[in-house]
């Protein structure tokens, strides 16, 4: 079997560093003439991903479900670009994925959404290889500058999303098991400096540089709808 890219998804909490992280991690898969595409979810430059910004900063209001959707929606549309990229040999690098769509909407004590409400519209789309999550204690990341800028940069509001983060870890590593690939969660502590952190995360993704043998995934396929025999 061909060998495929790697898709890796950079996840944490706001102001973990994940950004920084994400773009230290292109330039060392640049600087080795590897084929990598970065994508930045949501993509605010996009009909939908405009909505979801002027959303964020609180510019306007939307339905709690209505702005899940919009979440989806816009992963959904760059669902088959990510495909065909893997398929080519490209690695694919997400700063952030559908986890954290799940984790924010999922935290909303307010809104009703259940956890598998909030997750139905994310199964099938494809699965990183390597999900980082890095992890750091909303006091710490408070101190961060910046902190506070956005909607959900709040530290009430940060501490129920890394609940429902850890529930979307462990239940991804009950998926994947033992495996090296399909659906892997590694947390990392966010805590530390940023150099100790990337050097972490370049350990963790230097196996998958040589390409990835397993067929892609899909999240959470266990769940999809099984075709009816005629």
């Amino acid at each position: 079997m061909a060998k495929r890219g790697a898709f890796i998804v950079i996840e944490g909490l706001d102001r973990s560093g994940k950004t920084t992280q994400t773009g230290r991690l292109l330039e060392q898969l640049e600087q080795r003439d590897r084929p990598v595409q970065l994508f930045k979810f949501p993509d605010r430059t996009t009909a939908i991903g405009k909505m979801i910004d002027g959303y964020l900063r609180s510019q306007s209001d939307l339905d709690d479900r209505a702005i899940h959707l919009l979440f989806s929606a816009n992963r959904w549309e760059i669902a088959s670009t990510i495909t065909n990229l893997l398929a080519s040999g490209t690695t694919v690098l997400a700063d952030r994925y559908a986890f954290s769509g799940i984790a924010f909407s999922a935290s909303k004590v307010t809104a009703g959404l259940t956890y598998e409400w909030c997750r139905s519209p994310e199964i099938g789309l494809p699965a990183p290889d390597l999900t980082v999550f890095l992890d750091i204690d909303p006091e710490k990341a408070r101190e961060r500058g910046g902190y506070g800028d956005e909607r959900y940069e709040k530290e009430e509001v940060q501490k129920r999303v890394r609940g429902v983060f850890d529930r979307i870890g462990k239940e991804m590593g009950s998926r994947a098991g033992e495996s090296e690939s399909g659906g892997r969660w590694v947390t990392v502590d966010a805590g530390h400096e940023k150099d100790i952190v990337q050097g972490i995360i370049w350990r963790l993704v230097e196996p998958l540089m040589n390409g990835v043998e397993n067929p892609l995934m899909r999240l959470w396929e266990e769940h999809l709808p099984r075709p009816t025999s005629s």
